[in-house]
């Protein structure tokens, strides 16, 4: 009853919305899986949920080319029952003949330009444990310092209009939080991306001011390209990462390549994902400086679509970190003040179901 009534004036809201708008879509992701889990404590059975979404979206009219555009999209959580009704994309904005302008709770450019290119994002297996430094699926300038796989709260977007199948995109994390080291932190992030034929491609850059103290600067930049030939595409991204500590600093390098090919009802999928030793020292999330922290992912899946909405998958991945290396599974992580991931061996097999509406 308490969760109902806290929702009762966003449902409003949205209901204000349908009756105004010219084109409302409600849409969803439903992705529940069971994992056979291996880890340094011992082998886990369990069942998890992988970013499920419930979500509104849609425009008006307002004459002359120009467009409002709103999104509200929540979270589902298959296995406890939770969610929150605006806790993933959620914006308001314009779009015209200078292309799309937007504020809200959003993927940055730099997230954004790559995730598609991963067909296990965002599961168990997803990138984000080789690549990004993680996943912060909803986090501002201050909780989640170490990520560059981010939604951003309290965001402005900027994507150009498409040319010749270019577009820019840009985010700009505003500067509302104060932490007691004095420091302003904020966040720019640009991608621009090409996708148009069978190519697709992006460079992306993104700037993380003062994230670890005043005068601190964090970047990452990364290059990605795929190609689709027939039923086949492979993908592959290189990225590097920087973190100014105070007194120090941490670099780390990393590539991704994936390969997807879809036999009508059946599709198989397979990943590597190989993070470089870092360089400096200091540690940073999953990066640390030294020898022997590096880590190599891999995954190999098998999925069968009953329809194009419904898909059940099996897949194995597994994850090798060097002797000082501790990375984890990106989201489902099994590590925690009592298991010590430092060169372990994570494993999981998977059997799972995915809806889409």
């Amino acid at each position: 009853m308490k969760m109902l009534l806290r929702s009762t004036p966003l449902l409003l809201a949205c209901a204000a919305a349908f009756a105004s708008a010219d084109e409302v879509q409600v849409y969803g992701r439903l992705n529940v899986s069971m994992e056979a889990v291996r880890t340094p404590a011992g082998n886990l059975t369990r069942m998890v949920n992988n970013r499920s979404v419930l979500g509104f979206r849609g425009t008006e009219d307002l004459g002359g080319g120009l467009k409002a555009l709103f999104q509200i999209e929540g979270t589902l959580s298959m296995d406890t029952g939770a969610g929150d009704i605006a806790r993933r994309d959620t914006r308001l904005g314009l779009e015209g003949h200078f292309g799309t302008l937007f504020a809200g709770h959003w993927v940055t450019a730099y997230n954004g330009a790559t995730s598609g290119l991963d067909p296990f994002y965002p599961t168990t297996a997803g990138y984000m444990s080789i690549l990004a430094n993680g996943a912060a699926a909803t986090t501002d300038n201050v909780q989640d310092i170490s990520s560059f796989d981010r939604r951003q709260a309290n965001s402005i977007h900027y994507w150009t209009p498409r040319w010749r199948g270019w577009q820019l995109r840009m985010t700009h994390g505003v500067s509302e939080e104060r932490p007691a080291s004095g420091a302003h932190p904020s966040l720019l992030s640009f991608a621009l991306v090409h996708d148009q034929g069978p190519w697709y491609g992006t460079l992306a850059h993104e700037r993380h001011h003062e994230y670890h103290g005043p005068n601190t600067v964090d970047t990452g930049t990364k290059a990605a390209l795929a190609y689709q030939f027939g039923a086949t595409r492979i993908a592959a991204i290189a990225e590097r990462l920087e973190y100014e500590l105070p007194g120090s600093r941490l670099a780390r390098n990393a590539v991704f390549v994936s390969l997807s090919h879809q036999m009508g009802r059946h599709g198989l999928r397979a990943t590597v994902g190989k993070a470089g030793d870092g360089s400096g020292t200091g540690e940073v999330g999953f990066v640390r400086g030294g020898a022997d922290t590096g880590a190599l992912d891999t995954t190999l899946c098998y999925e069968y679509a009953f329809s194009p909405r419904t898909t059940v998958y099996t897949y194995y991945t597994r994850l090798r970190n060097d002797a000082n290396a501790a990375y984890d599974f990106p989201i489902n992580g099994v590590g925690s003040a009592s298991v010590n991931l430092t060169g372990s061996r994570l494993s999981a097999t998977v059997f799972g179901m995915r809806h889409s509406f």
